[in-house]
């Protein structure tokens, strides 16, 4: 792992990360490759937000991992302030070989930067393995959630 870098996403990484969004049946289903408009007005969107994370893991000048973490002041739980982390992929050149915890201890650890005192994430009910990856790193299945289409 002494060959990884984890930077903020830039427009040039945006055809990699939709690829591996893309690279699993549910991704398959609701993301478009060949259309990164919508892509690149998303992370233009989200640069421009302070509470907004867009990371890449990248080895040897190429892209291997993204993520996003998003940090939320809140009233609930004291004021606490809380993160969440979505869009986790690991290229499939490099599962099982701890990129996916590199990623997650780093939006743990920037979250404690944030001063967050809640990581949470949801992650579809079908990704068996993912949550027992979850689940090994710490994090339990406390809440059901709830998605509306709109």
């Amino acid at each position: 792992m002494g060959d990884l870098e984890i930077r903020a996403a830039v427009s040039d990484d945006v055809p990699s990360i939709v690829a591996m969004l893309a690279d699993d049946p549910l991704g398959a289903e609701r993301e478009s490759p060949d259309d990164l408009t919508p892509y690149l007005a998303a992370l233009a969107r989200l640069s421009g937000d302070a509470n907004q994370h867009v990371v890449v893991a990248v080895r040897s000048g190429r892209v291997v991992g993204p993520l996003q973490l998003t940090v939320i002041p809140g009233l609930s739980r004291k004021g606490a302030t809380r993160s969440i982390i979505e869009g986790v992929r690991v290229h499939a050149d490099e599962r099982g070989g701890g990129l996916g915890t590199r990623l997650i201890e780093w939006a743990i650890d920037e979250s404690r930067c944030q001063d967050c005192q809640l990581v949470q994430l949801t992650s579809d009910v079908t990704r068996t393995d993912a949550h027992r990856f979850y689940e090994r790193l710490g994090f339990t299945a406390s809440h059901v959630g709830f998605k509306l289409p709109l």
